[in-house]
């Protein structure tokens, strides 16, 4: 397995813990203001891109869908609205961020529908060829070994199943990505820090992003590990990318 630059960057550069423990740890941490950043952060826009990311499945119709590092399960809650698949199975290192997406859950009627269980990306408690599709927002970045999450998210999809993936990118665009930049150092951290207290959270997101393998970059990836018409729509001027493959 290929060694990835994002996969060295952790959250907490004097800790002992593996990346795994520290992601999960951090994420405990903001859980309770995760929902609220993530919105003020972004002006609301994630929202859209969820919605963009979740019309690649329109067409398949999936039954079964697996949504990797599912937080606080923004993406299965709208995953259940748009597509009606019968089952949804969330997973999440963090149980303080299941356990907001498991109240979500409730409060929207929908525990028949969507179960949420602690889970690692690199070790799928579940069979070959289970799921009809499965989703990750905002999740890649944070596995400890890229290509052995995606090798697994291949091995639990079904034949013709397809993988959805939802991530930061970095704009290209002069002007564009002097802002984004003096957003990402600078305004991030910063409003991270005052309602969270864990600066940390912010910062991080800043590195992996930029040390993350992203679009032609990450599709390569996805071609070498056997995924077929892989593809990759930037969204919002390169600030977030779709990408899509198929077993």
């Amino acid at each position: 397995m290929t060694n990835f630059a994002h996969d060295n960057v952790v959250p907490y550069k004097n800790s002992d813990q593996s990346k795994k423990e520290q992601v999960a740890a951090m994420f405990d941490d903001i859980a309770f203001k995760y929902d609220f950043l993530n919105r003020f952060l972004s002006a609301g826009i994630d929202i859209r891109w969820r919605k963009k990311a979740l019309q690649q499945l329109v067409a398949l119709q999936p039954q079964k869908i697996l949504d990797v590092a599912t937080g606080t399960a923004d993406v299965a809650i709208m995953a259940s609205a748009i597509l009606k698949p019968k089952k949804i199975v969330g997973i999440d290192i963090s149980d303080g961020m299941l356990e907001i997406g498991r109240q979500k859950v409730n409060k929207a009627g929908l525990e028949e529908t969507i179960e949420l269980l602690n889970g690692d990306s690199e070790t799928i408690n579940f069979d070959d060829n289970t799921f009809d599709a499965v989703t990750v927002s905002f999740g890649v970045r944070n596995f400890q070994h890229l290509e052995k999450g995606l090798s697994e998210i291949y091995r639990v999809l079904k034949p013709g199943g397809k993988l959805v993936v939802l991530e930061f990118s970095r704009p290209k665009m002069p002007g564009v990505k002097n802002l984004y930049q003096f957003y990402m150092k600078v305004v991030s951290p910063n409003v991270g820090k005052l309602f969270s207290k864990n600066r940390n959270a912010y910062t991080y997101l800043d590195e992996s992003i930029k040390k993350f393998p992203e679009g032609k970059n990450f599709t390569q990836i996805l071609d070498a590990l056997g995924y077929l018409n892989t593809y990759c729509k930037p969204l919002s001027l390169g600030i977030c990318s779709i990408y899509c493959g198929t077993k």
